[in-house]
C-alpha cells in the first residue's frame, strides 16, 4: 500500500471549490463528470460516484470526514475491480490573496492493481479540472468530448457496476 499526494493552487473562493467537490445536484466536472450520491454528507454515510444516467456505480465508499470547507474524505473502491479499498482526502487551505491550496491525498493505494494505476494519474486530472471550473474557465473541448463519449458508452461497463448491485446501506447495515 502506498500514498500519493497531488497539490494545486486555485484562485477562487474556498466555498466555490468546496461546492465543486461536494455537490450532489449536478455532475462533478472535475471528477470525470460523475454524480455524487449520498444519504447525507457526513461521517459514516454511504457515498457513491455514479454515471449521469444513475444506472452504474463507478465508486462505492463511505464518508470519513466532512469539515466544510476544509476537509472532505471518503473511502474509495472502484466497482469494476476487486481491489482493496483506499481513502481519498481533499484538503483546502486558504493562502490569502484569493488563493486556495488544494491537496488531494490518496491513502492506502493498492500498488500493482488497476486501482493503483488509475489513482496514479487521476489526481492530476481532477485537480487540473477543478482549477479550471472553480476559476470560471470551463472545461476544455477535449474533456467535454471525452465526457460525451463516456456518457454514451456506459453500456460497455461490466454488469457488476450496475447500481442494483451496489445498494446504498446506512452505517451498520
Amino acid at each position: 500500500m502506498s500514498e500519493r499526494v497531488f497539490r494545486i493552487k486555485i484562485s477562487a473562493p474556498i466555498e466555490r471549490i468546496w461546492h465543486e467537490l461536494t455537490k450532489t445536484d449536478e455532475a462533478q466536472g472535475a471528477i470525470y463528470d460523475a454524480w455524487l450520491h449520498t444519504t447525507v454528507l457526513g461521517p459514516g454515510a454511504p457515498m457513491q460516484m455514479r454515471t449521469g444516467s444513475g444506472k452504474n456505480v463507478i465508486v462505492d465508499g463511505r464518508v470519513l470526514v466532512c469539515n466544510p470547507p476544509h476537509h472532505f474524505a471518503h473511502t474509495h473502491r472502484f466497482t469494476q475491480h476487486d481491489d482493496p479499498v483506499c481513502e481519498v482526502h481533499y484538503e483546502l487551505k486558504e493562502l490569502g490573496g484569493g488563493e486556495v491550496e488544494v491537496t488531494l491525498r490518496v491513502v492506502g493505494i493498492p500498488e500493482g492493481t488497476a486501482t493503483g494505476k488509475a489513482m496514479a494519474s487521476g489526481g492530476d486530472f481532477i485537480l487540473k479540472h477543478l482549477k479550471l471550473l472553480a476559476e470560471g474557465q470551463g472545461l476544455p473541448l477535449s474533456t467535454k468530448l471525452m465526457y460525451f463519449m463516456m456518457n454514451h458508452m456506459e453500456f460497455v461497463l461490466p454488469q457488476r457496476c450496475r447500481s442494483a448491485n451496489w445498494p446504498m446501506k446506512a452505517k451498520g447495515d
